[in-house]
């Protein structure tokens, strides 16, 4: 199963949901304004979560006549509505959950997703965790070998350290091969690198950001 979940960002730097909506089984969560943002491209959320104060009461009533469940909860929380949003797509058990709508707009919003995202991936290994918008797929991997299929649409890979430095990175299958290599913490070498064929990644300690892009 896969988790999409779509909050409030920009509508225009949101990702394609075609190749999710050919998936059978793949289930829908908005995040706040987000679950409006999935019915305007005619897609049913399983549910909203948040606090609903970016939704206005139009467009609520819209979400309510499709039948669309609200879960409020109070806007004094300490959890995003985005964060809300994670825990109720881990409930599912999915084997991937896919954020969208989180890069644009306001950058306090981007940097809580990114360490929402990233102690999650550490915290539910089984899960894979992405951020996608219109020209880039984010993900954090943690220590271990990971395979990174080919894909034409993002022709671009790139890696960063974060919070610490990434330990004995092996790049195989890439146009810039490397071996027991680090990624300092403040290191941009590993940006822009491409894929010839299947690509994998070995490293031993940190935490890696891997960030596949297009033009």
């Amino acid at each position: 199963m896969i988790a999409v979940i779509c909050s409030g960002g920009p509508s225009e730097e949101l990702c394609s949901f075609e190749p999710f909506m050919d998936e059978e089984d793949t289930i829908f969560i908005g995040a706040d304004r987000g679950a409006y943002r999935l019915l305007e491209r005619g897609i049913q959320p399983a549910v909203i979560v948040g606090d609903l104060d970016s939704i206005t009461v139009s467009e609520r009533q819209k979400l309510t006549q499709a039948g669309v469940p609200i879960e409020i909860y109070a806007a004094e929380k300490d959890e995003t509505d985005t964060d809300l949003a994670l825990l109720k797509a881990i409930t599912y058990k999915p084997e991937k959950i896919v954020l969208t709508g989180v890069t644009g707009g306001r950058l306090d919003h981007y940097e809580a997703v990114l360490r929402t995202v990233c102690r999650l991936q550490q915290t539910y290994s089984h899960i894979v965790f992405e951020i996608h918008n219109l020209h880039n797929q984010l993900r954090f991997l943690v220590p271990g070998t990971h395979t990174i299929q080919d894909n034409l649409d993002y022709p671009y890979l790139s890696f960063f350290a974060y919070g610490e430095a990434v330990q004995n990175v092996t790049l195989r299958g890439v146009k810039y091969e490397t071996t027991d290599e680090e990624i300092g913490l403040w290191s941009s070498r590993f940006t822009s690198n491409e894929i010839i064929g299947e690509a994998h990644i070995t490293f031993t300690s940190g935490i890696c950001l891997m960030i596949r892009s297009a033009d």
